[in-house]
């Protein structure tokens, strides 16, 4: 495989490549390869993923439901009968 050394890309453009690769479970160099390959040849197979990246999908929570109000605990009743 081929490397490839990128100079002068500006500040700006670095972060958001590093919060898009923070937000995906992915390398910073990882994620310009993808976009790099998605770029050039947007027909190409995504590369697969490594078994940390499906792992960590898969720990990744789902959605987050409504935490319901909480009021206070009831005094139980004891009825003799």
């Amino acid at each position: 495989m081929a490397s490839v050394t990128i100079r002068n890309l500006p500040d700006d453009v670095k972060q958001d490549l590093r919060e898009r690769a923070a937000r995906n479970g992915r390398s910073l160099e990882d994620e310009a390869r993808r976009a790099l390959i998605a770029l050039v040849r947007p027909d190409a197979e995504v590369p697969r993923k490594s078994m940390f990246e499906m792992l960590y999908e898969m720990s990744r929570p789902g959605i987050d439901l409504p935490i319901p109000p909480r009021s206070r605990a009831r005094i139980p009743t004891f009825d003799d009968e």
